[in-house]
């Protein structure tokens, strides 16, 4: 659920003040956060990890321990592959408001007035 633009602006202030305090912490905790695990990278690392497992279980079929061991590793290096983070950097640029549906405002405007005590 996309922020309100009052939550927008309390969130803004507070980085604003966070720079001031401690402008070095911001700076390493801030901007340049990076993104979790990309989709790209899990559908990659899921199709290496089949194709290891099933060199596994040939090599298991053939009686070969070494084709079993490259199987293995070749897994591993699925699993690895995807659950690298991407490189790329969280705050490159604006984001797009979401634009929400009419049930989805409805509800938001419901909570907000339940928040602020308008509604019984």
């Amino acid at each position: 659920m996309p922020l309100s633009e009052h939550e927008q602006q309390l969130l803004a202030q507070l980085e604003k003040q966070l720079h001031a305090d401690d402008p070095r912490f911001a700076t390493s905790m801030g901007s340049r956060a990076l993104k979790g695990a990309s989709t790209r990278n899990i559908v990659l690392g899921i199709v290496i990890a089949v194709v290891g497992l099933l060199v596994l279980l040939g090599g298991v079929a053939l009686k070969s321990v070494l084709l079993g061991v490259l199987g293995f590793v070749v897994m591993g290096a699925g699993v690895y592959f995807a659950t690298l983070r991407s490189g790329k950097a969280a705050g490159g640029g604006e984001r797009k408001p979401r634009r929400s549906s009419p049930f989805l405002q409805n509800l938001e405007q419901r909570w907000d007035q339940r928040n602020s005590g308008d509604q019984p």
